[in-house]
C-alpha cells in the first residue's frame, strides 16, 4: 500500500517512480506497457478462442464427413449376386421402355408356348382351312290342306319330278289333285297284283291291278310295275301323258286330268283343286 492509501497494482511493474513535471516517469513507461499487454491478452484470448472453436468446428466436420463416408462405403458394399439382379433389371427396364416406345412388342414367345407348339401340332381334320361343311338342306314345308306328313312327301316327289321336266305350274297342280282324288296321296300297291307287295307301299287296293300314286295300270302300257310303284316314275310317265293332250293348259282341271285317266268319275278330279294349288303353293311359292 501506498503512503496515500492506495494499493498498489499487482500488476504494474517494479520500475522506480520518476516524477516529471508532466506526470510520474513510471505512469508514462507503464501505460502503454500494461495497453499492450491487456489487448495481446485479449486478442490472445479471442484468438484461441477463434483456434478452439476452428479446432470444433473441424473435428465436427470431420466426424461428419467420416460418417458419411462411412455410411457411403457401408452402402456400396453390396451383395455382387443382388448387384447383378439390379443391373439387369434395370437392363430389362430400359430395353421394354425403348420397344415400347417404337410402338413394337419385343417379346419373346415363353419356352411352355414353344413346346406346346411343337408337341402339339394343329390337326389337319379340325382347322377351319380343312373342316368340310355340310350345305344345309332346306327344311321340307308343313304338311298343308289337311296332309299328314306321308302325304306331304308323296307331293313334293310329284312336284320335283315336275320341275326337272320343266313343266308349267299348272301341270303340277293338275298332278297332285289327281293323285290326290286316285290313291288319297299314298303309294299304294294292289291286291290283285302280289308283285306290287314286293316293293315299298303305303297301303294296299283292289281296284284290279292299278297301283301307285296315279294308280296306272302295267297291263294298259304305263310300265313296269316296280317302276310304276316309283312315285318320281309315275309322276313322269302322267305328266308324258297331260303334254300330249291337244290344249290341255286351257282346260278345266278335271277335264286335263280326265283326259289321261280315263276314269269312270271325270268330275270328281275337280274337288281337289284348290287343296292341290295350297301344296304346290307350299313346296314350291309362286313368284308374283
Amino acid at each position: 500500500m501506498r503512503d496515500d492509501g492506495t494499493l498498489d497494482d499487482p500488476y504494474a511493474p517494479s520500475e522506480p517512480t520518476t516524477r516529471t513535471e508532466d506526470g510520474t516517469s513510471t505512469e508514462r513507461t507503464t501505460t502503454p506497457r500494461r495497453l499492450r499487454a491487456y489487448a495481446t491478452e485479449l486478442v490472445g484470448g479471442a484468438g484461441r478462442a477463434r483456434v478452439a472453436l476452428a479446432t470444433g468446428v473441424v473435428c465436427c466436420l470431420g466426424l461428419t464427413a467420416f460418417a458419411q463416408v462411412h455410411s457411403a462405403n457401408a452402402g456400396a458394399r453390396v451383395h455382387p449376386v443382388a448387384a447383378g439382379a439390379e443391373l439387369a433389371q434395370r437392363t430389362e427396364q430400359q430395353t421394354a421402355s425403348r420397344g415400347h416406345d417404337r410402338g413394337h412388342d419385343r417379346t419373346a414367345p415363353t419356352a411352355t408356348a414353344a413346346v406346346s407348339a411343337t408337341a402339339t401340332p394343329a390337326d389337319p381334320d379340325t382347322t377351319p382351312r380343312a373342316r368340310k361343311v355340310t350345305p344345309t338342306r332346306p327344311s321340307a314345308p308343313a304338311p298343308v290342306a289337311g296332309l299328314d306328313r306321308t302325304q306331304m312327301r308323296n307331293a313334293e316327289a310329284i312336284v320335283r319330278a315336275g320341275r326337272e321336266m320343266g313343266v308349267p305350274r299348272r301341270a303340277l297342280v293338275i298332278a297332285v289333285a289327281t293323285a290326290m282324288q286316285e290313291s288319297n296321296l299314298y303309294n299304294v300297291a294292289s291286291g290283285v297284283l302280289p308283285e306290287s307287295m314286293d316293293h315299298p307301299h303305303q297301303g294296299v287296293g283292289w281296284d284290279h291291278d292299278s297301283v301307285g300314286l296315279f294308280q296306272q295300270r302295267s297291263s294298259s302300257g304305263w310300265g313296269p310295275v316296280g317302276d310304276l310303284m316309283d312315285p318320281e316314275f309315275a309322276t313322269r310317265q302322267f305328266l308324258t301323258a297331260l303334254e300330249q293332250v291337244p290344249g290341255w293348259q286351257q282346260m278345266r282341271l278335271t277335264d286335263a286330268a280326265q283326259a289321261v285317266q280315263v276314269s269312270a268319275y271325270p268330275e270328281y278330279y275337280q274337288q281337289h283343286e284348290w287343296r292341290a294349288t295350297r301344296v304346290v303353293d307350299a313346296i314350291v311359292p309362286s313368284e308374283r
